[in-house]
């Protein structure tokens, strides 16, 4: 039986590959991609988010748009990662794929009553800005969620937008405290993991070398951000952060991580949006999240190759 999610994203050349990787596994059904403002204003999340779904040939998943500004703040843009489409690199065609019309918040409410509770799995791989609304507006829908995968975070990596905050975290803490806060298990994906899953030439060669169009896409989307990372952390290769969320649901084997207690600085004058983790349990503060440390990278890269092989 597949597994049914709903992937919220603000595409984003990592963003796109995590996308490639649950539209090629059969394991997975995705009701439908959300798109978030975060990476990119919102208007090119939502047509980055078409031009990817187009790309892997599965024009019956709909895309929908969702909040284009954080909950209470300015929205804080990643154009200097990502470039100023948010998904340069690859000159993707305009896409056929309609944007839908219903507002990503009500479709993800909506799907959420609609089937049946515990079934359905949120993986938000950007801002929380969509998930937190949704549980804002319809209450009733949190207990219906099965989990939620996320890519943000950090702990021994502290931050990648401020010196204690990751970007997707930072970008609308108040939403993502509002989702640590909910009950709803967790399985967060934070800088720790996917600094471990660095990129190198010969899988980017691969994929550059695969008959498909899906590879050659990631291979130049995956030079392109690989230009910032390289400079940033004077590394080999760029971390391919959001595909973890997906490679997690199909190979939980891969990682590992412990129980522990995360919340969200929303206050903090040089801490906001920083992902306060109690890896070492020294707070009485009762375990909300399975927060991953370690993964295969090996392992994982091959499951990646493996499955955008599959793809057009």
């Amino acid at each position: 039986m597949a597994q049914k999610i709903i992937i919220d994203t603000d595409p984003g050349q990592d963003d796109a590959v995590a996308l490639l990787l649950a539209l090629a596994s059969p394991e997975l059904q995705v009701l439908g991609v959300t798109a978030v403002a975060g990476n990119v204003p919102l208007p090119l999340t939502a047509l980055n988010a078409r031009k990817v779904v187009e790309l892997s040939g599965r024009g019956d998943v709909p895309v929908f748009a969702g909040c284009d500004a954080p909950m209470h703040r300015r929205l804080v843009t990643a154009e200097h990662v990502h470039g100023k489409t948010g998904l340069d690199g690859i000159e993707l065609p305009e896409p056929v794929l309609a944007l839908q019309d219903q507002h990503a918040v009500d479709f993800i409410i909506e799907t959420l009553r609609r089937e049946p509770a515990g079934t359905v799995t949120l993986v938000p791989i950007g801002p929380l800005t969509n998930i937190a609304t949704a549980f804002r507006r319809a209450p009733d829908v949190v207990a219906r969620v099965q989990r939620i995968v996320l890519m943000g975070g950090a702990y021994f990596e502290v931050g990648n937008i401020t010196p204690a905050a990751e970007f997707n975290i930072y970008v609308d803490p108040e939403a993502a405290a509002i989702v640590f806060d909910a009950g709803v298990p967790l399985v967060v994906m934070p800088l720790d993991v996917t600094h471990a899953a660095l990129t190198n030439r010969a899988w980017v060669e691969r994929m550059r070398a695969m008959p498909n169009r899906c590879g050659p896409a990631v291979a130049s989307w995956t030079d392109f951000f690989e230009r910032y990372d390289r400079e940033k952390y004077g590394s080999e290769g760029a971390p391919l952060h959001d595909p973890c969320t997906i490679a997690w649901l199909l190979r939980p084997d891969l990682f590992s991580g412990r129980e522990i207690n995360v919340e969200i600085e929303t206050k903090g004058e040089f801490t906001l949006g920083m992902t306060v983790a109690d890896w070492w349990r020294v707070s009485d503060r009762a375990p909300n999240a399975l927060f991953m440390r370690d993964v295969d990278a090996a392992g994982f890269f091959d499951l990646l190759t493996e499955r955008i092989a599959r793809l057009p």
